[in-house]
C-alpha cells in the first residue's frame, strides 16, 4: 500500500484544526468505518426498512452484509414516494427527514429525490468547512424558482460587485458557461439596469426586488465599462476582463465535464480550475487534498466518517452478479487495492442503506490509510441499437477526437448530447452538437462535419466497428448541429419538470420523446459519416 507524506504545514490555526482533523480521519481509516457503520445500524435499528432484514438491533459489519441487500434507486423509490407525500413515520430513517436534495435527473428529465436529515447537512457542513469560501451572492437570488430571475439577479450582483469576486464557483462547468452565455444575451439591459439605477421589468419576485433596491444605485461608469466589454463581440479572457481579481474557476470539470475544458480556457484565460470535492445528491464523499492538480490526474480522498462506504470490484469482462435472496460480500474502503476499478456502494444516516451510487472509480493511491480515487465515468450505458454499448466516456472521447479537426476553424463543441434513433433500419447514433464558430468567415463545411462523423466511429469501441461493418445491424453516425441557446432551452424544459436548477447538467444521452423533439425542432443543419470505418475481425483462441 502506498503511503503519501502528510499535508504541507498549515498557514493559520484555523487551517491547522482542519488539516489534522483530516490526518486523523485518514489515519484511522477502518475503524472509523467501523464506528459510523454502527453509529447508522443503531439510529435507524427500529425503521421499517431495516426491520425487514431482522438485524435485532445488531450494529455490526458481519450481520449487515449478510442481511441487507445492495439496492439502487428504483428499488427504494416507494418509501421514497411515500416520504415525499407525507408520511412521517420511520420508514428508512429513525430522524425526521429535513428536506430532500435532487438529483441531476435522468434521459427523460425526472429527478432523483434523496432523503436528508439536519444531522446530515451538519455533516455535509463541516466538510464544506474543510475549504476556503469566498464569496455568496444574495440568497433571494439564489432560492428564487424562476430560472431567469434568478440568474438575472446574480449576473446584475457580479457586475455590480465585480472587484470583489475571488472566484466563479458554480457546481458544474457547464453551469458557468451557462453564466457567460446569459451574459452575450443580457449585457446590454444589464448595462441600463446599472446606469439608470432601475431593476429589469421582468424581474417580479418581491423579495429579489427588496433585496436588489439597497445595493443597485445610478453607476453610469460602471455601464460604460460593461458596454465597451461586451459590444464588440470579442468574448476571449471576458472573466478576468469583467472580473479582475478571480483567482481560479471552483468548477467539476472531470468525468464528463472535461469536455468544457478549452472552452473555460477561452472565457478565463486559463484561469486554475480546481477540483475541491467529491459529492452526489445521496452523500458527500471526499475531499481533493491537492487541489490544483490539472483535472486529468485529480484524485479524490474519502473520509470515512461522512457514511460507510463499500465496493462492488468493476471488470467489465466478469462482472459481479447482485442477488438480493443473497447479499454479496463487498469490498471494505480500506481493503481496496491501487490500480483497479470499482463501483461505489453507500450507507447514510439519512436511511440508505448499501445504495448503489453509479459512479465507476480507480484507486490511484493512498493517504495514510485512506484510499484516493480518480472519477472514471458513470456506470451506466448510454447508447446501444445493437449488439453494440457506448458508456459516457467513450462518446466523451469520441466527441473530443471529432473536436480535434474543427480547432483550424476556430470552432469549438458548447455541448452535446445523444440519441438511439431506432425508427430508421438500422438504427444509428444521433449526435446533437451546439457550436461556438467564433468566425463565421471560417466556419467549418458540410465536409469537414461529415469527417468528423467518421472520427467518432472510429473512436467507438470494436462491438460498435464491428456492428457497422460486418453485421449491417448499426447505421452511419450522425451529428445534428443545433442553433445558438438550444441547450438553455432543454434545461429549461428539465427545470420545468422539477430538476434542480443548481445541480443540472446537460444529459449525455436523450430518449425522452419531448425532448428529442426540443432538439429536432432546432436543427440547423445534418451530416452523416461518409464511410464505414475501420474494422478487422479479431482472432479468437
Amino acid at each position: 500500500m502506498a503511503i503519501e507524506a502528510s499535508l504541507s504545514p498549515p498557514p493559520n490555526e484555523r487551517f491547522a484544526k482542519a488539516l489534522q482533523f483530516i490526518e486523523e480521519m485518514t489515519k484511522n481509516c477502518d475503524k472509523v468505518q467501523e464506528k459510523v457503520l454502527a453509529e447508522i445500524l443503531a439510529q435507524n435499528a427500529n425503521t421499517e426498512y431495516l426491520e425487514r432484514f431482522n438485524l435485532g438491533g445488531a450494529t455490526d459489519r458481519d450481520s449487515f452484509k449478510s442481511r441487507v441487500p445492495v439496492v439502487t434507486y428504483e428499488d427504494l423509490q416507494p418509501e421514497i414516494q411515500r416520504i415525499a407525500n407525507g408520511d412521517r413515520s420511520p420508514i428508512l430513517c429513525s430522524r425526521p427527514i429535513s428536506e430532500f436534495l435532487t438529483s441531476s435527473g435522468t434521459s427523460a428529465g425526472e429527478r432523483k429525490l434523496m432523503p436528508t436529515i439536519s444531522e446530515e447537512m451538519d455533516r455535509r457542513q463541516l466538510l464544506y468547512s474543510l475549504l476556503m469560501p469566498v464569496m455568496n451572492f444574495p440568497d433571494e437570488a439564489i432560492l428564487c424558482v424562476d430560472s431567469f430571475q434568478s440568474m438575472y439577479t446574480q449576473m446584475l450582483c457580479g457586475l455590480l460587485m465585480r472587484e470583489e469576486v475571488l472566484e466563479s464557483a458554480p457546481v458544474f462547468a457547464s453551469g458557468l458557461l451557462r453564466a457567460i452565455r446569459f451574459l452575450q444575451i443580457n449585457w446590454r439591459q444589464l448595462a441600463h439596469d446599472i446606469s439608470t439605477g432601475s431593476l429589469n421589468p421582468r424581474i417580479t419576485d418581491p423579495a429579489i426586488q427588496a433585496r436588489v433596491a439597497k445595493i443597485l444605485k445610478p453607476n453610469p461608469n460602471l455601464a460604460e465599462f460593461i458596454t465597451k466589454e461586451c459590444e464588440g463581440e470579442n468574448w476571449e479572457r471576458i472573466i478576468p476582463r469583467i472580473w479582475p481579481n478571480t483567482k481560479y474557476l471552483d468548477v467539476i470539470v472531470t468525468g464528463a465535464m472535461a469536455q468544457y475544458i478549452p472552452l473555460l480556457d477561452f472565457y478565463s484565460g486559463g484561469l486554475p480550475k480546481p477540483c475541491t470535492m467529491y459529492a452526489s445528491s445521496e452523500c458527500y464523499f471526499g475531499l481533493n487534498l491537492k487541489p490544483m492538480t490539472k483535472p486529468d490526474e485529480v484524485s479524490y480522498t474519502i473520509m470515512p466518517n461522512m457514511g460507510y462506504f463499500e465496493f462492488i470490484p468493476h471488470d467489465p469482462a466478469n462482472p459481479v452478479q447482485l442477488n438480493r435472496d443473497s447479499p454479496p460480500r463487498l469490498v471494505d474502503l480500506a481493503d481496496l487495492e491501487t490500480g483497479k476499478e470499482y463501483e461505489l456502494v453507500v450507507t447514510t444516516y439519512s436511511g440508505l442503506c448499501r445504495y448503489r451510487v453509479g459512479d465507476i472509480l480507480r484507486v490511484t493511491g493512498f493517504h495514510n490509510s485512506a484510499p484516493q480515487f480518480k472519477f472514471i465515468r458513470r456506470k451506466n450505458v448510454l447508447l446501444s441499437i445493437d449488439a453494440d454499448k457506448t458508456d459516457e466516456s467513450e462518446l466523451q472521447k469520441a466527441v473530443e477526437n471529432a473536436y480535434e479537426l474543427l480547432r483550424e476553424f476556430d470552432t469549438t463543441v458548447v455541448e452535446y448530447t445523444s440519441y438511439a434513433d431506432t425508427n430508421t433500419i438500422p438504427g444509428h447514433y444521433v449526435i446533437y452538437w451546439e457550436l461556438l464558430v467564433k468566425d463565421p468567415f471560417n466556419a467549418p463545411s458540410d465536409d469537414v462535419l461529415e469527417k468528423c462523423c467518421l472520427v467518432m466511429e472510429e473512436s467507438m469501441n470494436s462491438v460498435y466497428r464491428q456492428c457497422r461493418v460486418a453485421d449491417n445491424s448499426v447505421g452511419p453516425l450522425e451529428i445534428r448541429v443545433v442553433r445558438n441557446g438550444t441547450f438553455e432551452e432543454v434545461m429549461d424544459y428539465a427545470i420545468s419538470r422539477g430538476a434542480s436548477i443548481n445541480q443540472y447538467k446537460a444529459p449525455r444521452c436523450v430518449s425522452y420523446t419531448p425532448i428529442v423533439e426540443l432538439l429536432d425542432a432546432r436543427v440547423l443543419s445534418a451530416h452523416f459519416s461518409p464511410t464505414a470505418p475501420h474494422w478487422t475481425p479479431e482472432r479468437r483462441v
